[in-house]
């Protein structure tokens, strides 16, 4: 069972320069990005808070969440990160909702009816 790194951060685009970055520094994937609009959403950066779910070696997941951290900073910035080194079976569930579409296997292409 691979870790997981979560990255909360403000705004989608923020969010697919922090996956990129996090994808480019360690031997992970994303297991899903999900959504959030707090009630507090006006009082935020962006009113929009988008959560990079990474999968991988404890390693990995580490150096891609650091370097997914960076990219974060440099744009809108970070609401909140954890990683957990060996998910529980009932989390597991809950680790895969997406709000952009069906999880893509590690090693397969994307395919229209994922989206």
């Amino acid at each position: 069972m691979d870790a997981v790194g979560m990255l909360e951060v403000f705004g989608f685009a923020c969010a697919m320069v922090a996956a990129d970055a996090g994808c480019k520094a360690g031997n992970v994937y994303i297991e899903a990005i999900d959504k959030n609009k707090p009630a507090n959403a006006e009082s935020l950066p962006v009113p929009l808070l988008v959560c990079i779910k990474f999968r991988g070696s404890v390693a990995d997941v580490e150096a891609a969440m650091e370097a997914a951290e960076k990219a974060a900073l440099a744009m809108t910035g970070i609401y909140s990160k954890h990683i957990i080194a060996k998910p529980d079976e009932g989390t597991e569930g809950m680790l895969k909702l997406s709000c952009i579409g069906t999880p893509v296997p590690p090693g397969q292409a994307p395919t229209k009816d994922r989206f």
